[in-house]
């Protein structure tokens, strides 16, 4: 399993599993020894603490994944950042968010090629549970300001 985390991030590895009739979920968590600020992009490696981060991603062998990250907070030791303490960032999440990057793709591609009642359907069907909202939404967020 840790070879499927990798692909995610080189620096994370598959601490648990657990497949369900329906779900895959995946427990991770990070080796990096140190993370850069994202003010000020000054290095620390102290920990302040440790939080869960549940989001999906694309499925595998027809069921939906659902991926738990323990993710840190750091110490920013740069007296001049206005930042104290900041989170671990990843390439393939954005922040906050519930889905990842590819799997917000993949939900955009097919409801650009149907209409969103059916979009949600198939999805729903086969990828993930998702919202005509949602769909409505990475819409919109797509189209770009001209």
């Amino acid at each position: 399993m840790d070879e499927l985390i990798t692909l995610l991030d080189e620096h994370l590895i598959c601490t648990g599993t657990n497949i369900s009739s329906d779900f895959i979920y995946f427990f991770v968590t990070s080796t990096r020894k140190e993370c850069a600020c994202p003010s000020c992009q000054s290095v620390s490696s102290r920990v302040h603490s440790h939080y869960n981060r549940n989001f999906q991603d694309l499925p595998i062998q027809d069921k939906k994944v659902v991926i738990t990250l323990s993710n840190r907070k750091m110490f920013c030791d740069n007296p001049s950042c206005h930042r104290t303490t900041f989170a671990e960032i990843f390439s393939f999440i954005d922040n906050k968010a519930k889905k990842s990057k590819r799997l917000k793709e993949t939900i955009l591609e097919v409801s650009l090629t149907q209409s969103s009642v059916s979009a949600v359907v198939y999805l729903s069907k086969h990828v993930v549970d998702v919202k005509k909202s949602t769909l409505c939404n990475y819409q919109k967020k797509s189209v770009p300001v001209v």
